[in-house]
């Protein structure tokens, strides 16, 4: 019954969400409201037990000095740090348990979570991404090279695309006369991003979509059962 029970469920539900895709009306769209509370209700728990998670795993790693250690010091406090603030003060509009702390606000000229979220997480991130550049040069590097049809396409187009987008595609072909103004490199970029791009993106999102389908209807039918610690 331990896994039936899930299973039974998980099929019941599956199968009035599609019906009221298919039929908005009473009591479907009731129900199916009532359904979307309780899966907020499941996902702050799950948010809770994901945080206790986190501070075991981050505990265990500090108490055993295991490799790097001090960056899972510097997580556990910034985490911590966070959430005193947030629940002593709040963030942006809503008052915290020592309500709004006004007179905080006044000296950093916001309350301390939103102070912390603006100049120093936000700045990390802006870090983190722009070296992830870096690997993505490296990577659309090695994807350039030339080695058959598809890579010499791939080059192609997105050396037309990089230069369209910049002004030496104007200085390049900005001589051309009206008539051939399609041939123009920022215009061949425009055309190459509005069309072939576009549909490429399309496809994969149809695909993303069936697959998606796919997967539900597994779940709904019990043959995926991972969601269950797996099929003993």
């Amino acid at each position: 019954m331990k896994r039936s029970l899930p299973l039974i469920f998980a099929f019941v539900v599956g199968v009035i969400v599609l019906l009221s895709e298919f039929i908005p009306h009473r009591p479907f769209n009731q129900i199916v409201s009532t359904l979307e509370q309780w899966f907020m209700i499941i996902s702050g728990f799950a948010i809770l037990l994901g945080q206790i998670s986190l501070i075991r795993m981050n505990t265990h790693k500090i108490y055993h000095r295991l490799p790097d250690w001090q960056y899972h010091l510097a997580g556990l406090l910034s985490f911590a740090m966070m959430l005193i603030f947030g629940l002593l003060w709040g963030m942006q509009e809503t008052p915290g348990l020592l309500g709004s702390g006004a007179g905080i606000a006044a000296q950093l000229g916001s309350k301390p979570f939103d102070y912390l979220f603006t100049n120093a997480y936000m700045p990390l991130s802006a870090t983190l991404f722009s070296l992830l550049a870096f690997f993505i040069a490296s990577a659309a590097y090695r994807a350039f090279i030339i080695r058959g049809f598809e890579s010499n396409l791939l080059m192609i187009t997105a050396v037309i695309v990089i230069i369209g987008r910049t002004s030496i595609g104007t200085m390049l072909t900005g001589w051309l006369p009206e008539s051939l103004e399609f041939w123009h490199i920022p215009n061949l970029a425009d055309f190459i991003m509005e069309y072939p791009n576009s549909a490429a993106q399309r496809a994969i999102l149809i695909s993303a979509g069936l697959g998606i389908v796919g997967s539900s209807l597994r779940i709904i039918l019990g043959i995926e059962r991972s969601y269950l610690g797996g099929d003993k």
